[in-house]
């Protein structure tokens, strides 16, 4: 038995790896340049601060410190992406052998996972979406330890406020997982009185606001700018009642589709579809909280607010979803049909990046074209023609200003603006501008050029 446990959790490692090369493999030999969310977290890393305009720092962290290894290697941050993708896969499996106590199981479980678009296709994009992904996993999995088991902790509660905290700081959507399990475990010792409140509980708040502190500082010295930012992607100027119905309609839809692939894949395991629900069953009630309870709570937001739910949002939601229909088909599922599943999964493995490598090299118009380091290195030589300092700052939107935050050899700050900012920099750093080519020509004191209808106002000493 442990041979046979040892062969399976084998072909687990073999199949991270392949993920792992596959995607760092196919966007680096396709793509030109680096997605826009990537560019946009290197050009927030390049000054790193608690928060941004649109975001929490957790997104813009983990790119900093791949750049400060790696320098300006579009490969590393696609390999940056799948390290966040396959922690999470492993945390999964490791939590699947728990409910499961079968490795073939758990290992189909994250099999089925890659059936689902935001685990792969839309992956070598690093943003905050995927970097909640691996402390979506940690959460769940050491909550899962404390709710099984019969004493609490201290070490499980700590690592539960810490992920808690860095997920919550990769993006506030997180938030509806915790909600979710603080409504679990309250309706446990609370209602059902099934599990006894420990003051252990209050460690993983304790540790949880306490790390995010920095960041509710940050929050108050720059007027919540992050939570305006949320507020209106999610909620739509035409405010009209049918919203409230309309919104989360498309919202049920949309997941639907985005699952049809996975449940096509279950349906190839099991002989029928039979399965009964025990409100009694502990494993069950977990799996129904940490899978549901989110997309109930986002739904309901959807419908109060009459608010679009946009489909990325919901990257890491799923992540434990092959787990559940594991779980509930279990004493359906006929291993015997393991075949026509593999070779359903293999077809699905490969056709994904197959996807992605046509889509990447026939479509010429897409951002992953855009020519960043051509660009960085005719503005970086016109400006050793001009000037005697190094570029210190780039000054524009996160795309155009964050590619030459990223590709110039100086690795210049980004700053959207530099309003009120001048006690921030360097009065014998250098300054490129980038924007409008039209306005920027007619206020530029220094050297104007424009590639590509982009303007780029060069100021430094000369």
């Amino acid at each position: 038995m442990n041979v046979f446990n040892t062969k399976i959790t084998n072909i687990f490692f073999i199949f991270l790896f392949s993920h792992l090369l596959i995607w760092t493999l196919v966007p680096t030999i396709t793509n030109v340049n680096l997605p826009l969310d990537t560019i946009e977290a290197l050009a927030w890393g390049s000054n790193l601060d608690w928060g941004f305009n649109k975001h929490p720092p957790g997104s813009a962290f983990f790119p900093e410190v791949f750049f400060q290894i790696f320098g300006a290697q579009d490969w590393s941050f696609y390999l940056l992406s799948q390290i966040f993708v396959i922690t999470a896969f492993y945390f999964v499996f490791k939590f699947a052998n728990e409910i499961l106590s079968n490795t073939k199981l758990s290992l189909i479980s994250v099999l089925l996972l890659e059936t689902i678009y935001f685990y792969n296709f839309t992956t070598p994009e690093f943003n905050v979406n995927v970097c909640q992904l691996p402390f979506w996993s940690l959460v769940v999995y050491y909550s899962w330890k404390i709710y099984s088991s019969e004493q609490i902790n201290f070490k499980d509660c700590c690592l539960i406020g810490l992920f808690g905290a860095i997920g919550f700081l990769s993006k506030y959507l997180f938030v509806y997982l915790l909600l979710s399990l603080v409504l679990m475990f309250s309706y446990l010792i609370l209602l059902k009185k099934s599990k006894k409140f420990d003051f252990k509980y209050l460690i993983i708040f304790e540790v949880f606001l306490i790390l995010l502190v920095p960041h509710l500082i940050w929050l108050f010295d720059n007027d919540f700018v992050t939570l305006t930012y949320g507020l209106k992607r999610t909620i739509i100027e035409d405010s009209s009642i049918l919203n409230h119905l309309k919104y989360p309609g498309i919202f049920l839809l949309k997941q639907i589709g985005i699952l049809v692939p996975f449940m096509f894949l279950v349906w190839l395991l099991i002989n029928k579809i039979k399965f009964k629900i025990n409100l009694k069953d502990k494993k069950l009630i977990f799996l129904i909280s940490i899978n549901f309870l989110p997309l109930m709570l986002i739904l309901i937001t959807s419908a109060l607010m009459g608010s679009k739910i946009r489909t990325m949002w919901m990257t890491p939601f799923y992540l434990f979803f092959g787990v559940f229909f594991i779980y509930i088909f279990q004493q359906q599922i006929n291993l015997k049909k393991i075949n026509s599943f593999l070779y359903a999964f293999l077809f699905l493995f490969l056709l994904s990046p197959s996807i992605y490598s046509y889509i990447s090299i026939s479509e010429k118009n897409k951002r992953t074209d855009y020519p960043g380091k051509e660009i960085a290195e005719l503005v970086e030589r016109r400006w050793n023609k001009n000037f005697s300092n190094e570029i210190k700052y780039v000054i524009g939107d996160e795309w155009y200003a964050g590619n030459l935050s990223y590709h110039i050899s100086s690795r210049p700050k980004w700053f959207n603006s530099i309003k009120n900012k001048s006690d921030k920099l360097d009065i014998d750093g250098g300054v490129v501008y980038t924007g409008n080519a039209k306005i920027l020509k007619e206020v530029c004191p220094g050297d104007f050029g424009k590639i590509r209808n982009q303007g780029f106002c060069m100021i430094g000493n000369r």
